[in-house]
């Protein structure tokens, strides 16, 4: 990497020689202004209002514009000897905790590379103490022109910093918020709570610019002469949100089903779509013989098989037992001296008795037909 700019970090009576490099990079895609009838670039040419000749750059020095338009010429000598310790050096002011840090005043960022092997030694010193106090430094440098605030912190096994924004640079937020007061209901703040874990986690390396991929494509196919417009489809833009409920449910159920878990919520969907069947009025005081009893039956749970068939056996059991008994009852008459005939006419009775339960329990077997609703 190439540096930028050559110092030192002055860390207490310690100084470290680093070199600065440019710890990001555009990939901003960049375009030439033409003359829309013919395709000529445009371009700008630097001309002296005085003379009206154009100027070479090595011609163009600084000056400062006063309030009626005169103009105050600053050269880099001038610069150069302003008592300015932070010139080419980082200086170390103090080291606080980063929570203290606004994000509103993070800037450019950079690498320190430790400059030379001498280096080596009180750049790994200092790394580590930044890395066992949990702490990062703050400190000021000159850079383009300027003085800045800079914050240091350890990124893997380098001193990067992050040029920060002075504290009165950054503006107060008034009239940004809304002035009408709203309250919001903790439904709300569950389901948007909800919402939050649904989206969950990210992996920060897998974000790229689908913008500068189109635009990318976009000239590759023009510059191929296979380019063939097509009509962008924009989704409208959100209006006022009516009901703010409804909308971030579907925002959870369109969470789930971008990860996947479109089972789940196609669940919680059809769940709340669920119709509970009303039972018709005295269907359930009628046994499962009814009509309404089978429609609610057909409807609601699989039809029950087996409770003929135990009725059928209970009364086959009943008429056995009562057969037995008709027998016990004959053989006792028989044996206190009762007449062959009268034996014979209680058999016949017994006999009787038993066809008679025969023919009800096979009337109780035989299942009866089901009327439709």
């Amino acid at each position: 990497m190439r540096s930028i700019w050559n110092g030192a970090i002055s860390f207490g009576l310690v100084s470290i020689p680093i070199k600065l490099v440019n710890a990001t990079e555009s990939h901003s895609i960049s375009f030439r202004q033409i003359h829309v009838s013919d395709g000529g670039r445009v371009r700008y040419r630097k001309v002296c209002e005085l003379d009206g000749e154009e100027v070479p750059s090595a011609e163009i020095g600084k000056g400062y514009e006063e309030a009626d338009g005169s103009i105050v010429p600053i050269t880099d000598e001038d610069l150069a000897q302003l008592p300015l310790a932070t010139a080419k050096t980082i200086e170390i002011m103090s080291f606080v905790p980063a929570e203290e840090i606004d994000p509103l005043q993070m800037d450019a960022a950079y690498y320190l590379a430790a400059n030379g092997a001498t280096a080596a030694k009180p750049y790994t010193l200092l790394r580590e103490a930044l890395k066992r106090s949990r702490k990062v430094a703050i400190a000021k440098y000159a850079l383009r022109g300027r003085e800045r605030l800079g914050m240091l912190r350890v990124v893997d096994d380098v001193i990067a910093m992050h040029g920060l924004l002075w504290p009165d640079e950054i503006r107060a937020p008034e009239g940004v918020a809304p002035e009408v007061a709203v309250s919001v209901r903790d439904a709300e703040l569950d389901l948007a709570d909800a919402l939050m874990a649904t989206l969950g986690e990210v992996e920060m390396a897998s974000l790229h610019d689908d913008y500068r991929e189109a635009v990318e494509a976009l000239i590759v196919a023009k510059s191929g002469g296979a380019f063939e417009p097509t009509e962008a489809v924009v989704e409208p833009a959100g209006g006022q949100v009516i009901d703010l409920m409804a909308a971030l449910e579907k925002s959870v159920r369109a969470a789930k089903a971008s990860r996947g878990e479109a089972g789940a919520a196609g669940g919680a969907e059809a769940e709340a779509e669920v119709t509970p069947i009303r039972r018709k009025a005295g269907a359930g005081a009628r046994t499962g013989t009814g009509a309404g009893a089978g429609a609610g039956a057909g409807a609601g749970a699989p039809k029950a098989v087996g409770g003929k068939k135990s009725t059928a056996a209970s009364a086959k059991k009943t008429a056995a037992s009562a057969a037995t008994k008709k027998k016990v009852t004959t053989t006792g008459k028989s044996a206190a001296g009762k007449s062959t005939s009268g034996a014979a006419a209680a058999k016949s009775t017994a006999k009787s008795a038993a066809k008679k339960a025969g023919a009800a329990a096979k009337k109780a077997a035989t299942p009866r037909k089901r009327t439709s609703a």
